[in-house]
């Protein structure tokens, strides 16, 4: 399983990107995001995803692990599939769809191309259902105050907290990075995207 590919670009397109690694071509399935990044002829890294199935073998690659970990906790959905994943990807950061997702943010969702309201109700079922397993441990190494569960957060540190569990950061690290920075003059987003550039990559 490869972790990651770096090599020359040498080829962009709508969710694509080709990477040429030693004469080889190896076709990447991405997001607007990482296109947005890369130039052709220029060197670039893509972390990547491998999608095998009997009669496929895809691999999607995307600029940071903040995007590959929000592509994955996606996949992790019921219902959601590799092509509806890009999408929404394609559509919002992965810190914009975790704010979405524990804001109860159906509208955000179904911006992406062929997601609809369903999908996104149960995108935002299962993933707050996660976090809502993860806040007493977040609670006991103190990245968050105690609350009583998601239904409740509302504070900066909380909702931040909830925010990067949803995107499938661990409890430990959540904690770390949070104890990390000063977040009283930031909003919940700023938060957020801080703690991704900086902590957790």
């Amino acid at each position: 399983m490869f972790y990651y590919l770096e090599g020359n670009v040498t080829v962009t397109a709508q969710n694509l990107a080709v990477i040429d690694i030693n004469g080889v071509g190896y076709a990447c399935l991405t997001t607007l995001s990482t296109l947005s990044h890369l130039e052709i002829g220029k060197k670039a890294k893509l972390y990547t995803y491998c999608n095998i199935k009997e009669d496929a073998f895809d691999i999607y690659g995307f600029y940071d692990t903040n995007e590959k970990r929000a592509f994955e906790q996606l996949l992790s959905v019921s219902g959601v599939g590799p092509k509806a994943a890009l999408s929404i990807l394609s559509a919002s950061s992965p810190e914009s769809l975790a704010l979405a997702i524990i804001g109860d943010d159906e509208a955000m969702l179904t911006r992406a191309p062929g997601v609809g309201k369903k999908l996104a109700q149960r995108i935002i079922l299962e993933l707050k259902d996660k976090v809502s397993k993860e806040m007493p441990t977040l609670r006991a190494t103190g990245a968050v105050p105690a609350i009583s569960g998601v239904a409740s957060l509302g504070t900066k540190q909380s909702d931040a907290a909830a925010a990067l569990a949803v995107l499938g950061y661990s409890q430990g690290e959540i904690s770390a990075a949070m104890r990390s920075i000063d977040i009283t003059d930031m909003s919940v987003e700023d938060v957020v995207k801080e703690v991704l550039k900086t902590s957790l990559k």
